[in-house]
């Protein structure tokens, strides 16, 4: 009689026969989808991996998180393999997997050029259809170091002698070989679908004083469709480029005269800013805030009080000299938030307190990894700090959690991902605040999560050491996430700063913080909006709502007094009284995707109409201009997403 063993598949007992493949020994689990990978006590393999002996399964799914990472970072390999293959000695960096794709870093004199990708790329095809098995190998340490300065690898030698324990992990494919932690995939044959897509630079262990690589940028899916629908998004994505059409639509603009991460805000994206902020503050107002207006500049002290110049200099400018003391720009406005409370004793009477600002920060970022607006050097965030006694912090943590979701909806982002952040129960020394205060905060979170039905992912360990956050995440037109609202505790500044207050009991207690941005930064959010209505704005927030056409001279004076009435009622509208042929005005009211274009001649002058024209939508025929003029101040009352007349 066959020989059984025991296998316990992601907490499933079953019992085999030994030497039955994995794909077999777990059909009678009747899966709803098929897995690609499997770890066998603790190793990846196939599905076609005999199990001799007892042991514990775990199924990776080509759609997990753990799935994709591997098959990534097993990709990045096989182009380190091709380039080594292609261009003998070639120095190797790192190469890990990141957000939809992997990368590898190369020291070599000569650019790498796009003919140089479409090369790399065929090689990679050819070592994926050998099928190379991927081999784990363990070593002493000094023998590692060998090998791979044997090999002219000196980056490597470099990191094994950094990072390396006394034995070293390192995974080789045929005649490559890589210091790695991994996991991989079990052979080069399971990396089929796979596009080398650019070419940037990098600096050894992103120190701009360092090396100057070159980094190799691809992306790589289990299944040959899903490939085709990324490189798709990706060409949408173009489409959609917020820095080419912040140009094309004149919305801001950027310059090296002006220097890297700073912004400059032209009329019509200032015009959108305002929009925004206005609308922000009467949220607020209505919302039971303040609203709160600080330096851009404090003294050197108070970040030593902060923990900012211990923790976070890194991110700071360097000092200023006034009257013989340093002053640094603002990297958050937090500390000036805590200096406001402490200007008076307060008691919990006066509590909460619900301070908003819309605060511009400074922080240093490298010049590599500045991106249009959505990585800046100089940004407006918009902060809030809830300051309660423990007894409201679950009414205040419910009450910023329906208000973040209501105001991101008032954009059109619906679709949110919420994940929770708390700390790890297994090493409490590394978190401020006390074990009490930790349970307390992290079950208000749950509690507001919980009672407004929201599904969300909980993120152990992930917490910052001040304190358990939510962080809400929403997705755009094009299925991307983006992090935008944290509603954070913070247990770090009230005891820094001291914060107390008087208690019922006559007591002095330590209130509650809660740090929280909504939007994020004013200049990264107005990023995103761009690219999610592809610069098609709602109504509301456009920067012209309203352009008026006048068809000849003789009616530019009809187009005017259109314009003043649209104005006086507080909608943005222009007149173009350009000599130009209708046909090229509309045209190019279309290019620049003003939402309603309003065409007079003679006969609308007679009736009081306008030719009415939607952008996107074309042609609606003559309509009377007060029925256009309620119907824009109705939807721009309700905020409007859509537009129809």
């Amino acid at each position: 009689m066959p020989e059984r063993i025991s296998i316990s598949v992601d907490g499933s007992i079953l019992s085999v026969e030994r030497g039955t493949v994995v794909k077999e020994a777990v059909r009678p689990l009747k899966l709803d989808r098929e897995p690609v990978l499997a770890g066998v006590n603790g190793d990846v393999v196939g599905l076609d991996f005999r199990l001799e002996k007892d042991a514990a399964v775990h199924l990776i799914f080509p759609d997990s998180d753990e799935g994709i990472d591997i098959l990534r970072h097993s990709a990045s390999h096989l182009m380190a393999h091709a380039v080594l293959d292609l261009f003998p000695g070639t120095q190797v960096g790192i190469g890990p997997a990141v957000e939809n794709g992997f990368y590898y870093d190369f020291l070599r004199e000569t650019p790498f050029t796009p003919q140089d990708l479409e090369t790399i790329e065929k090689k990679m095809h050819e070592l994926a259809d050998r099928d190379l098995p991927i081999r784990k190998i363990l070593e002493e340490k000094s023998k590692a170091v060998e090998r791979f300065r044997q090999l002219g690898q000196s980056l490597k030698v470099e990191l094994i002698e950094e990072k390396g324990g006394e034995k070293v992990s390192c995974y080789a494919q045929e005649g490559f070989i890589d210091f790695c932690l991994g996991p991989h995939v079990p052979s080069t044959g399971y990396i089929k679908h796979f596009k080398l897509l650019s070419i940037s630079g990098a600096y050894w262990k992103a120190d701009e004083k360092g090396q100057q690589l070159q980094r190799i940028y691809g992306t790589v899916f289990f299944e040959k469709q899903q490939l085709k629908d990324y490189l798709t998004l990706l060409e949408e994505a173009k489409k959609r480029d917020h820095r080419k059409l912040g140009l094309e639509l004149d919305l801001f603009s950027s310059c090296d005269d002006l220097g890297g991460g700073l912004i400059l805000w032209h009329p019509k994206g200032a015009r959108v800013r305002a929009v925004i902020e206005q609308h922000w503050r009467e949220r607020h107002w209505a919302g039971g805030y303040d609203i709160l207006y600080t330096p851009h500049i404090g003294r050197a002290n108070l970040w030593e009080t902060s923990g900012h110049l211990d923790f976070y200099q890194e991110s700071m400018y360097s000092p200023m000299d006034i009257d013989e003391q340093d002053y640094y720009l603002k990297p958050m406005n937090c500390p000036f938030h805590i200096l406001v409370y402490k200007t008076r004793l307060r008691s919990y009477r006066d509590l909460p307190l619900r301070w908003g600002e819309l605060g511009t920060v400074y922080r240093y970022e490298r010049s590599g990894v500045l991106h249009g607006l959505l990585r800046v050097r100089g940004f407006t965030q918009d902060d809030a700090h809830i300051i309660c006694t423990p007894q409201q912090i679950d009414g205040e943590i419910l009450r910023v959690l329906d208000f973040s979701i209501s105001i991101l909806a008032d954009f059109g982002f619906r679709d949110n991902r919420i994940e929770l952040s708390v700390r790890d129960p297994k090493n409490p020394e590394k978190y401020a605040g006390s074990g009490e205060m930790w349970s307390r905060a992290e079950a208000s979170l749950v509690k507001a999560l919980e009672d407004r039905r929201l599904s969300y992912k909980r993120m152990e360990g992930e917490a910052v050491f001040y304190g358990p956050k939510i962080d809400i995440k929403i997705k755009d037109a094009l299925g991307r996430l983006w992090q935008c609202t944290t509603i954070q505790f913070d247990f770090n500044m009230p005891e820094r700063f001291d914060m107390t207050f008087i208690g019922e009991d006559n007591q002095s207690h330590r209130p509650f913080m809660v740090h929280r941005a909504l939007l994020g930064s004013l200049e990264r959010f107005f990023g995103i909006l761009i690219e999610h209505y592809i610069g098609n704005f709602p109504l509301w927030l456009a920067p012209v709502q309203v352009i008026i056409l006048p068809i000849s001279d003789r009616h530019e004076e009809y187009a005017q007094s259109l314009g003043g009435r649209f104005r006086k009622r507080g909608i943005r509208s222009q007149v173009d009284s350009r000599r130009e042929k209708i046909g090229h005005k509309i045209r190019d009211a279309e290019k620049q995707k003003i939402p309603v274009i309003l065409v007079v001649g003679d006969k609308e002058a007679a009736d009081s109409t306008a030719a009415l024209r939607i952008h996107t939508q074309g042609d609606k025929g003559p309509v009377p201009v007060a029925d256009i003029l309620e119907k824009i101040v109705e939807l721009n009352k309700n905020k409007s997403l859509t537009l129809s007349f």
